[in-house]
């Protein structure tokens, strides 16, 4: 029986984010849009960007702003099943995220990213 996906790994700008169940990778690329034009259909290619969401909790002792800022940087993000995607232009999108007391201190990261590397192992 094959592995399928079940845990992601984050590094953000070399430190490792450790995330809940659930964190999702959504990777760009060139996207083929309908164009109709007479009775035909063509199509118009244009790139979509890349998205990264995880969520995390701030532990005590953790800065807030280790986590937030609105620099660009690398992300890494590593699955269990052996593929790592690197993004070198990554950047946290929605501003500063929400804290949510009485469930561990989540907050949820949302990166866009352009172009990945993908490493297959």
């Amino acid at each position: 029986m094959p592995q399928v996906l079940g845990i992601i790994n984050i590094t953000w700008r070399g430190r490792r984010i450790d995330v809940e169940k659930g964190a999702k990778l959504k990777l760009g690329g060139l996207k083929n849009n309908v164009v109709v034009y007479g009775r035909k259909a063509g199509r118009a290619q244009e790139f979509v960007n890349s998205e990264i969401t995880a969520t995390t909790h701030l532990e005590r002792g953790k800065s807030y702003r280790s986590l937030y800022d609105t620099e660009e940087g690398e992300l890494v993000v590593e699955c269990d099943t052996g593929q790592i995607y690197t993004f070198p232009d990554a950047f946290l999108m929605d501003g500063p995220p929400e804290m949510t007391g009485g469930e561990g201190g989540k907050i949820e990261l949302k990166w866009g990213a352009g172009e990945y590397e993908e490493i297959v192992s």
